[in-house]
């Protein structure tokens, strides 16, 4: 989690350190060419500055079905703590080096980090979490979203690093973690399902149900796994491709796709670029902004906590509808506040009420449990492809933002909201029909959820020989032992197993 932290606390400095950036890169270009930057390069280079990350997430997302095949869960995780160490090294060094290409390459190699955090942590905590606890400790990936803003909100104050002499100074600190989490991490387990139904280890993975669970009897646990490993008709890591051709996954793949795609263009980026504006226009001072800005990190902040609390007792598709639903009337009520607020003194602060409200409700459900689900909808065959989907919408949708919202907010000016609000309402609309609830069941249960719209058989067939063994024992005297087979049409696979049963009772 420190990568993901971490990242979202650079990004929020990195906005409020600004102006100080794109005089480092005027200063720059001065020493190396003898005159002043042109205005279009400085806006040229931090559009690059800032939209770069995207573009490392989205090569981090390609590698991550990849890495994690080979070196697992775990080991993804401990490998890309060397993207982190080396974007610090580059972003903390570039303005002493007086190199502007150091700050946008570190903040490209931060993405590839983000980019493989983003796909690996959710699937990692997926995969030893109790199916009792899976959203709340899945939700711990938006809380600490929301805490990397909210902590470079703060380190971005002016008593701390928001000086022109300090602003790079926050960069380095992004080793530190990377560093103590390679010290950490290497005695944590790997996951028990990887090493179970990937690497054939069942004593590792009962070891390491143990070591997540603190009991010692995890038969329940080792069979579910095994349950879902007999489902499976293949032994491979399925890839995008394969994943993307299952009939039988189709509409799992859809919600995946549509759920990324509204967590990026529901619009909570663009909030960022109203908010200092209309504290401005409600007449707060601008050495006092930055102090109120913090409420909304605050906001954030709380109410992904509050989500991640009450997730197992709601469940996911409630949140993630309200959220989405609340989202849309908000926006709609802040597009309203936005056109009258010239012709009202007070009517900013009902502006700066409402962008709380949404980013309140982007935290109760669309902010994190997109990534939940992502780990939630698909067996272990196919779920490292389809966090790399996900991954490639993610960030795909996040460089669109990035690079559209500029031309919307100058066309439509304050209406520019309304187009978010027609992605929140066709999200809420679309999870109501499609979206099954998920919490507490198995990832077999999941997936039979599917099966009525997907048009594959709900329920698996057997198909019982009649071949019966004599018990071995006095112990097994009153039970039979059958050979069977099992015809799986949601995999269309069969697979053999050995079953006994009470002889009064079958």
């Amino acid at each position: 989690m420190r990568n993901i932290f971490f990242a979202e606390m650079l990004t929020s400095f990195l906005f409020l350190s600004i102006q100080y950036i794109k005089t480092f890169y005027n200063q720059t270009w001065m020493e190396r060419y003898g005159e002043p930057i042109g205005a279009d390069m400085v806006t040229m280079l931090w559009s690059i500055t800032v939209s770069i990350f995207a573009i490392g997430g989205l090569l981090g997302a390609l590698c991550v079905t990849l890495l994690t095949k080979l070196i697992g869960r775990k080991g993804t995780l401990l490998l890309n703590n060397g993207f982190a160490v080396i974007a610090a090294l580059l972003l903390a060094l570039g303005e002493k080096a007086r190199s502007f290409e150091m700050l946008i390459i570190g903040r490209f190699v931060m993405g590839v980090d983000s980019g493989i955090a983003l796909s690996a942590l959710p699937m990692y905590l997926g995969e030893i979490s109790p199916r009792h606890m899976r959203g709340s400790i899945g939700q711990f990936n938006s809380i600490l979203i929301c805490l990397g803003v909210f902590t470079g909100q703060v380190l971005g104050l002016p008593e701390l690093l928001g000086q022109e002499s300090r602003w790079n100074f926050l960069f380095a600190f992004l080793a530190l973690p990377a560093l103590l989490q390679l010290c950490v991490l290497p005695f944590l387990p790997e996951s028990p399902r990887f090493l179970l139904m990937e690497r054939r280890d069942e004593a590792g993975a009962e070891k390491a149900f143990r070591a997540f669970l603190g009991k010692k009897d995890v038969s329940k646990e080792l069979e579910e796994v095994h349950a879902e490993g007999r489902a499976q008709n293949t032994l491979h890591m399925a890839s995008v491709t394969e994943l993307l051709l299952n009939p039988a996954l189709r509409w799992q793949v859809i919600t995946v796709i549509v759920t990324m795609a509204c967590y990026q263009l529901c619009g909570l980026n663009a909030i960022w670029y109203y908010t200092n504006g209309i504290l401005r226009d409600s007449g707060f001072a601008e050495n006092v902004i930055p102090y109120i800005v913090l409420s909304t990190g605050g906001i954030e902040t709380l109410a992904a906590v509050v989500s991640g609390l009450v997730i197992e007792r709601i469940g996911r598709r409630p949140l993630l509808i309200f959220g989405f639903s609340a989202m849309a009337f908000f926006f709609g009520l802040l597009t309203v506040f936005l056109n009258f607020q010239d012709q009202y003194t007070w009517m900013p602060y009902l502006s700066f009420t409402c962008i709380l409200a949404v980013i309140a409700s982007f935290c109760s459900g669309p902010g994190g449990i997109p990534f939940v689900l992502t780990g939630e909808l698909f067996e272990q065959s196919y779920r490292p492809a389809a966090f790399m989907i996900a991954g490639i919408v993610n960030w795909v949708a996040n460089f669109a933002v990035g690079l559209l919202f500029p031309f919307m907010q100058e066309s439509l000016q304050t209406y520019a909201f309304l187009v978010f609000l027609v992605v929140c309402v066709l999200g809420a609309v679309y999870l109501y029909f499609i979206l099954p609830e998920t919490k507490n069941k198995t990832f077999m249960d999941i997936s039979q959820s599917f099966a009525k719209i997907n048009k594959v058989p709900l329920v698996n067939k057997e198909i019982e020989n009649e071949l019966t063994i004599k018990p071995s024992s006095h112990s097994d005297s009153l039970l039979t032992t059958k050979i069977c087979t099992r015809y799986d049409g949601y995999h269309n696979s069969v697979t053999w197993y050995i079953r006994k049963e009470s002889m009064g009772i079958y």
